[in-house]
């Protein structure tokens, strides 16, 4: 069989003047079988798929008694749009479970949802997932750059807003990620778009009237309009 392949082959390379022994195509035809399998990568259903994923997390945070607090972020991976947020110090699969009932009220949903092997995300998540047609994706252990955009989001949460902060307790945690996702959301340029915003205004096209700033988070960061 092999030996009839690289016979087709020698052929095709015949027509274009290229003489080659079959012995040297079975060679390289060996070697071939050996590499992977052509199929679709991760990164490839990712980019295709992009607009119909969203992908979640938690970002654990240390507050200024040494307790431990949690976020838990959605995040949609075509327009990089936090879509939901939560603060707990508990995380349970109910708690969780939760969350992702109040991102998708309404019908609002993915197709695919991408999480880790984390034991918060249990029975209750996965029924709610069930509930409204959302495929889970599970990442493989030890493996971030599978979620990828997820991990970067929360890295930019922290440089950008938390390691700025005395976190006291959740309500405080809480506005300090409103105000940051607000801005990550309506103002902040992200180059894996095309220095796009996720949420873009109506009026970002005006390019005459005095450019007013205006401060986010104590003025760690500051977003840009034209006067009318």
């Amino acid at each position: 069989m092999t030996f009839n392949r690289a016979e087709r082959i020698q052929g095709e390379l015949l027509k274009l003047g290229i003489k080659v022994a079959k012995r040297t195509i079975q060679k390289y035809m060996r070697q071939a079988r050996k590499s992977p399998s052509p199929g679709q990568t991760w990164s490839t259903f990712l980019r295709n798929h992009s607009s119909d994923i969203w992908a979640c997390d938690f970002l654990p945070v240390v507050d200024l008694f040494f307790g431990q607090l949690y976020a838990f972020f959605l995040v949609e991976l075509g327009t990089r749009r936090v879509v939901h947020f939560g603060v707990t110090r508990h995380p349970t699969d109910e708690w969780t479970a939760q969350q992702l009932r109040e991102a998708t009220a309404f019908g609002a949903g993915p197709k695919y949802l991408i999480r880790d092997n984390d034991t918060k995300f249990g029975a209750k998540f996965q029924k709610v997932a069930d509930d409204t047609s959302i495929k889970i994706l599970k990442t493989p252990i030890a493996t971030p750059k599978a979620n990828s955009i997820c991990e970067r989001f929360l890295g930019s949460v922290r440089r950008e807003a938390l390691d700025h902060f005395l976190i006291v307790n959740e309500r405080q945690l809480g506005r300090i990620l409103k105000a940051y996702v607000e801005y990550f959301n309506k103002d902040r340029p992200h180059q894996g778009i095309g220095q796009a915003v996720p949420e873009p205004k109506q009026n970002r096209s005006n390019s005459e009237g005095k450019v007013i700033s205006f401060p986010v988070l104590g003025g760690l960061h500051h977003r840009y309009e034209r006067a009318a």
